[in-house]
């Protein structure tokens, strides 16, 4: 009697195993990235209520407040997030600072988000002041 045999070799089970390793190392640097972008994009969702509270200034005033006191919000550091350590007002400019458990790579690096006045509305311009390359930034940013 003969006897069939079943299954896989070593040596097909050794190609399957390359070939999942190759594809995990190409998809590596592509995940990081995805997730710096979401850790970036923290601090743009963090900052809405400080922006609200900048244009309300504004228009009242007619001018931007020179910091958090003055715009009537809490200290730099009570507006903090897993990524993100403090974000400040500084007039038109509100620099939101990395930290925490961010990823080495930006880690205390900075992105402001810039008040822009158009004729009796507010825009709002995103910049990384060239630190941070345009790979990590949102979409908004860019």
């Amino acid at each position: 009697m003969k006897t069939v045999q079943k299954g896989f070799t070593l040596i097909e089970l050794m190609i399957v195993v390359a070939i999942i390793g190759i594809i995990a190392m190409l998809a590596m640097p592509a995940y990081q990235t995805y997730l710096i972008r979401a850790q970036i994009a923290e601090g743009l969702n963090i900052v809405g209520p400080v922006k609200q509270a900048v244009v309300e200034f504004h228009k009242d005033s007619g001018v931007y407040p020179a910091n958090n006191a003055e715009a009537a919000l809490q200290t730099p550091t009570n507006y903090a997030g897993s990524y993100v350590t403090s974000i400040s007002v500084n007039g038109p400019n509100i620099p939101i600072m990395y930290g925490n458990k961010a990823n080495a790579e930006i880690s205390g690096w900075t992105v402001s988000v810039i008040a822009q006045d158009n004729a009796g509305s507010t825009s709002w311009v995103c910049e990384s002041g060239g630190t941070i390359p345009n790979k990590y930034l949102p979409s908004a940013c860019r």
